[in-house]
């Protein structure tokens, strides 16, 4: 018979994954017992039972139920209580607790036991009506809310007309008959809403409470917080069912949370909070304003001593800062809880640094103790905390770019250019969607917000890049972007109105919310030291001008893995000779465009090449459909038509015809250069001739440029663009009279090319991953549109997270897998590297370093997050 339920001494001899068996919160209550440390005593039913309870169709089997009661026995010979009982009853709590750390995300009861009989014994009992009718009071309260979901504020509205009706402030000014009044009030509000009278049989109590903590699971808060931090959905939550210990029994008892060091700023030192006379919800509920854990030492220096001491023990026994809950029943001490605490990322990296000082880890496991996303609020601006609890969202959507940023609402990117440049003041950006055209707006703007667009659109892409702040994907925006208005959550918007975003969260609010710097310690530089010595990936980035390349070397990029040329044209001197390539009619009207244009490209590659300093830059050669580029403005079509020497209707139907059903799909990538060839000779021309031009004045430099033709899906596509490139460069080469190495690779983004990777290594030196097209063609939908039915996806358990922000590793990985192994077969000195936005993701990065790639290509502002991230995933699974 399958064992679902351990008394925590049975836990904390079991030979299992503890973590996994009995979630974190059973695992270290188990722990802290094994340590004979002062644990009021209970048991915990496995994340297997949850499991299970989700196979069952949601229900508790009578398998379970009967060793949930067996345990309830066991529990009441431990503690000499029984459940239900009259003169002596057991009174429990019901907590949740999944193996990874998720605070506030499941459900928790406490006081469970109580009925109507139950209090009057228990009063007499303890000789304090007031704390047995507070405590039934808080049972109703939290079993209605948590277990039949009947919201709380029916409950906090009796309270507070009870209190209005008293003229008092706080609910320990309300006496025990008060109390009494609220509990008879709480019971017809539960009948009113439920229908029924509130169950007064403890079992039926308990086992509702279970099944509660078991569907909190899958409550929306807790999906959504598994999908930000890679949590898996069928890891479920283990129940701790555990004594109750009384922190309300009067000014002797008291409850509290404590750090064994500074959350905020990681500083070494008890740090900690208490309310006496309250139970634990009392001090995050913020009803009263709690005191700093230093006071406890006056009130009662015994418990503040042996806390104290347990805090110190328990910091060396985990070796890690700790994050405890503890209660004073009248004047002894309890510790219901301990897990590693969260931090800030300063503080992270304090610990860790003090730690190693310390001697308590190793500067290994201080590389595996920092979550490599917490990074990212060290290099980009954040809310002013004091000033952000103040503040209320009025929207969220996806987090696309981390940060925090405040200014004045602006529609376009040509006023974004000229409210900042002109007119000096901060704005956020707001549009329907970003195209490329809006590139020099969006590097003006503090943020960009977008109602169109997932995690991987352009808004997202280029915002990450430039390490500018962007929600995207607000579906619930209403905007009008010619009369220059939008609303969301019932408040509209005007041109120059405040709007603040947090690019970490995806949350909007109205107004000015202070901002403060990103700040970068010592503590840093040495966390990625640490990452560079035992990491085996290299760490590239993704970047189009010298500036982000000079960005991304600082925070320690080896290179360039992805230049986006296109990015290139829609400076406003370069774009007229972009269109009128495109709108030309022969061969020597489109090398006419190109002539002007190549000067413009060489010197943007001179420019990367002195950024990188010799280190390896990848250049991808025209990808976009040429629609991009041409106008839509009536205006502006006129006016090329007229340098042009065209009719307006003429280049009127140049325009529709590039126009496409799927131009994802369509006439791009290396399908510009095999209709148009002479693109691929202007753009060899510039990369050949810059990096010539660069290993003049810097001969000691190893300059090797890296060619990467798009969108190649069959060997012969690829063949007869290198023919040409390689033909060009040659010639480039031969003309200046000095060597240059080059290479020249594909990018493996058609699901075709993966599974035919050993005929394409034939001709590619190296590839490269575009996992957002991989992603894209793997699944069959839009990045761009996918975020309109994700969100029913998550929600119906289909997807437990957004392909475009996670790597799929069970579908794409395996086709990455299936081409690194062919591609090695055919040549084994293959490069090969990923320079999609999964590159930045640290779950997707373990993969590619599992699967042997030699780099990843990421954002310059996701760099650091990369290097972390290969070094632990180098630590987890050494290469030979």
């Amino acid at each position: 018979m399958k064992k679902f339920v351990y008394l925590f001494k049975e836990a904390s001899e079991t030979e299992c994954d503890r973590r996994a068996m009995f979630g974190g919160k059973g695992a270290n209550l188990a722990e802290m017992t094994k340590l004979g440390m002062p644990v009021p005593q209970g048991f915990t039913i496995t994340t297997e039972a949850c499991t299970q309870y989700y196979v069952d169709g949601e229900s508790i089997n009578e398998e379970i139920q009967a060793q949930i009661m067996e345990n309830i026995a066991k529990l009441e010979k431990v503690v000499g209580k029984k459940f239900g009982d009259l003169d002596n009853p057991l009174l429990v709590s019901v907590r949740s607790g999944a193996r990874a750390s998720m605070p506030g995300m499941m459900d928790t009861i406490l006081n469970l036991g109580m009925n109507d009989e139950v209090v009057e014994r228990f009063a007499v009992k303890t000789n304090n009506r007031r704390f047995a009718y507070d405590s039934y009071r808080r049972f109703i309260q939290m079993y209605s809310d948590v277990v039949m979901e009947v919201g709380k504020k029916f409950f906090e509205a009796h309270i507070d007309a009870l209190k209005e009706k008293k003229g008092v402030k706080l609910d320990t000014e309300l006496d025990a008959d008060d109390l009494k009044q609220l509990a008879n009030e709480f019971k017809a509000e539960y009948k009113a809403k439920i229908g029924k009278e509130f169950p007064q049989d403890p079992k039926e109590q308990l086992m509702g409470a279970i099944k509660a903590v078991f569907r909190s699971w899958d409550n929306p808060r807790a999906i959504y917080y598994r999908r930000m931090n890679d949590i898996p959905g069928d890891w479920g939550t283990a129940v701790s069912v555990q004594m109750m210990v009384f922190g309300n029994m009067g000014n002797t008892s008291g409850t509290g949370v404590a750090f064994s060091r500074n959350p905020s700023t990681g500083e070494k030192g008890l740090y900690g909070e208490y309310l006496m006379n309250a139970q634990g919800e009392d001090v995050v509920a913020g009803v009263r304003t709690p005191l700093t854990i230093d006071q406890l030492k006056k009130e009662n220096t015994a418990v503040y001593e042996q806390f104290k001491a347990i805090v110190e023990r328990l910091e060396k026994h985990y070796r890690d800062m700790q994050d405890m809950e503890f209660t004073i029943e009248e004047g002894k001490l309890f510790m219901l809880q301990t897990r590693n605490g969260k931090r800030t990322a300063a503080a992270a990296l304090q610990i860790a640094c003090d730690l190693v000082d310390e001697g308590m880890i190793t500067e290994k496991e201080a590389i595996l103790m920092i979550d490599p996303k917490q990074l990212d609020a060290l290099l980009h601006p954040q809310f002013d905390v004091a000033t952000l609890k103040a503040a209320a969202p009025i929207g969220c959507a996806l987090p696309a770019s981390p940060g925090a940023a405040c200014g004045k609402v602006v529609f376009t990117a040509e006023d974004a250019t000229d409210w900042v440049v002109n007119k000096k003041e901060k704005v956020v950006l707001v549009r329907l969607e970003t195209s490329p055209e809006d590139i020099e707006g969006m590097h003006y703007a503090q943020g960009i917000l977008t109602v169109r667009g997932g995690m991987t659109s352009h808004a997202a892409v280029v915002a990450r890049g430039m390490g500018t702040c962007c929600v995207s994907g607000c579906g619930e925006i209403k905007i009008d972007e010619d009369k220059k208005v939008f609303s969301l959550g019932g408040v509209t918007f005007h041109e120059g109105d405040w709007l603040s975003l947090d690019g970490s969260t995806g949350k909007i609010y109205q107004g000015q919310i202070k901002t403060v710097s990103a700040t970068v310690s010592g503590n840093f530089g040495r966390l990625m030291a640490w990452a560079d010595k035992y990491r085996a990936l290299q760490v590239r980035t993704n970047a189009d001008t010298p500036k982000d390349a000079r960005q991304a070397k600082a925070f320690g990029a080896e290179g360039i893995g992805l230049c986006r040329t296109e990015h290139m044209f829609f400076a406003p001197e370069r774009i007229a000779a972009m269109r009128e390539m495109i709108v030309s009619d022969t061969v020597e009207q489109r090398e006419t465009a190109l002539a002007k244009l190549l000067p413009m490209q060489q010197s943007d590659f001179e420019g990367l090449y002195e950024a990188l300093e010799g280190s390896p830059v990848t250049i991808r050669f025209l990808d976009p459909p040429l629609h991009e580029f041409v106008p839509t403005d009536e205006q502006e079509i006129i006016a090329l038509a007229k340098e042009m020497k065209m009719d307006v209707q003429d280049l009127k139907d140049v325009i529709t015809s590039l126009h496409e059903f799927n131009p994802m799909m369509g006439h791009r990538g290396c399908r510009l250069a095999v209709t148009y060839p002479e693109i691929a000779v202007m753009q060899t021309k510039a990369v050949i001739q810059a990096a010539l031009a660069v290993k003049a004045k810097h001969a000691d430099w190893n300059v090797v440029p890296e060619i990467m033709i798009p969108l190649v899906g069959e060997i012969k596509e690829l063949q007869y663009v290198k023919s040409i490139v390689t033909k060009t460069a040659d010639e480039c080469i031969a003309k200046s009279g000095t060597d240059l190495h080059y290479k020249v690779g594909t990018m493996i983004e058609i699901p075709r090319a993966a599974i035919t990777a050993d005929e394409i290594a034939k001709d590619a030196e190296f590839f490269s991953f575009g996992t957002n097209d991989l992603t894209q063609m793997t699944f069959g939908f839009s990045r761009d549109d996918a975020g309109k039915f994700l969100g029913a996806y998550y929600e119906k358990k289909i997807y437990e997270s957004d392909p475009f922000a996670r790597l799929d590793q069970a579908g794409v990985g395996k086709l990455m897998k299936i081409a690194c192994e062919l591609g090695r077969q055919t040549r084994p000195d293959i490069k090969l590297g990923i320079c999609g936005e999964h590159g930045g993701d640290p779950s997707t990065i373990e993969f590619c370093h599992n699967i042997g790639l030699s780099y990843v290509s990421c954002s310059p502002f996701r760099v650091p997050i990369a290097r972390l991230a290969a070094a632990q995933a180098n630590l987890r699974n050494p290469r030979k």
